[in-house]
């Protein structure tokens, strides 16, 4: 299975990313709960490219792929805005309040504990952020 959807970075475009995932996981055969823990994925690190990798104002593409071979499922996620790894960003301190964490790092927490494996580089001008997971279909 290959599959792809390129969005606007636009907030408005987040139900095209839920319908991508939802496609997915019925053409996959995957249980509702990994389907609800890739849509959370896939959510958060595409809100943090629409809020964080362009200027106020400026219209850009974010492609979403997704394969699968074998029991891994992929999804990388480009976009061309502004360099930023998240792997190497600290993660949330989990021990802290919430009410006392400071924000950030919640995002990447969450994607790192719900995905196999999360790389990241910088390939001509673009960000591609590889998301893995083992699936058992």
């Amino acid at each position: 299975m290959e599959k792809e959807i390129c969005i606007k970075n636009r907030m408005d475009e987040l139900v095209r990313v839920n319908q991508f995932i939802e496609e997915i996981g019925e053409e996959l055969g995957l249980d509702m709960e990994l389907q609800m823990n890739l849509n959370l994925v896939m959510e958060e690190m595409v809100v943090n490219v629409i809020s964080y990798a362009y200027p106020e104002g400026t219209e850009a593409n974010i492609e979403l792929k997704a394969e699968t071979k074998g029991k891994e499922l992929t999804f990388v996620l480009s976009d061309r805005g502004r360099e930023f790894d998240p792997t190497l960003s600290e993660t949330a301190d989990m021990d802290v309040n919430p009410a006392e964490r400071e924000l950030g790092g919640m995002g990447i927490f969450i994607v790192k504990n719900i995905m196999n494996e999360v790389t990241y580089q910088r390939l001509e001008g673009k960000n591609l952020l590889t998301m893995k997971k083992n699936i058992n279909n």
